[in-house]
């Protein structure tokens, strides 16, 4: 199936949603308007609120809660976005100038703090405290997942493990959240919540590793940013460890040297290395 057709099958379901997210940023400043709005529609997909609609519909019965519980999600999601750019000095993002390219890293911040306890405000409005305690400890570690990749950064000696905790707690935590929520809300048992929410965490995870993978092996208008950002950024993802455990000496020194000093002077040869080693399969 495509993602167009899968979509179709909760098509009123993601226009209820679409319309929670719209509203929930309103505001009397204009600036939180002109941002939020900018960010939300800049042509993401909207996986993770796919991911909690079919995750309710999988469960049989009408989820009242879910196009809520899907706003939330991608709003946690758009928040993290703002901030993200902001750390890692992006311009690019789907094809798009970025928030803090366009408005700056002042009010990206701002904006993204004030879409983060707009979230909050809207669990409290759901009354559920299970729902409440899950989103609460989704986003503390999405945040922890932020700094332990900051900590990374510029360190070639990251082991596979320290990445895989990253992407556990950075992306796959708001998959899991977005599959498990459902059957919270609809007071499924305990086996069948676990089981969604493993299938989240095992579906982020894989998401995560697929676009580290595109870094390189892919170009900027599929991947819509540029390549070589997460190099750039000294970030060292899992294409990058497995090619310094495969290449020669020669190319795990220039791999390093890349990583601990950041840019793309040698990006051509790094590609090239990643591709040869078989670090993409």
């Amino acid at each position: 199936m495509t993602l167009e057709e899968i979509r179709a099958l909760v098509a009123d379901e993601f226009t209820a949603t679409d319309a929670r997210i719209e509203s929930s940023l309103g505001s009397d400043v204009v600036l939180v308007n002109q941002l939020g709005h900018y960010i939300v529609n800049s042509g993401g997909k909207r996986l993770r609120p796919l991911v909690v609609l079919l995750s309710a519909g999988a469960l049989g019965g009408k989820i009242e809660q879910a196009p809520s519980l899907a706003a939330i999600i991608e709003l946690i999601h758009t928040a993290t976005l703002l901030h993200d750019d902001v750390v890692d000095a992006s311009d690019l993002r789907r094809g798009r100038k970025t928030a803090n390219a366009l408005f700056g890293n002042e009010a990206s911040v701002l904006v993204g703090d004030f879409i983060y306890s707009r979230c909050f405000q809207m669990m409290v409005g759901l009354g559920d405290m299970r729902v409440m305690d899950i989103l609460a400890e989704t986003t503390n570690r999405v945040a922890a997942g932020e700094v332990l990749q900051l900590m990374n950064c510029h360190d070639p000696d990251t082991s596979v493990e320290a990445y895989y905790q990253v992407i556990r707690d950075k992306t796959a935590i708001l998959f899991s959240a977005a599959t498990r929520l459902p059957a919270v809300a609809g007071g499924c048992e305990q086996d069948l919540e676990q089981a969604l929410a493993d299938y989240g965490m095992h579906l982020g995870i894989a998401f995560q590793l697929i676009d580290d993978l595109l870094d390189y092996d892919s170009d900027a208008d599929t991947l819509g940013k540029n390549i070589g950002d997460d190099l750039a950024e000294g970030k060292p993802t899992l294409p990058l460890i497995l090619a310094m455990e495969k290449g020669s000496t020669a190319q795990r020194d220039m791999i390093r040297q890349a990583i601990r000093e950041g840019g793309l002077e040698h990006m051509d040869e790094i590609v090239s290395t990643v591709r040869s080693t078989g670090a993409l399969t």
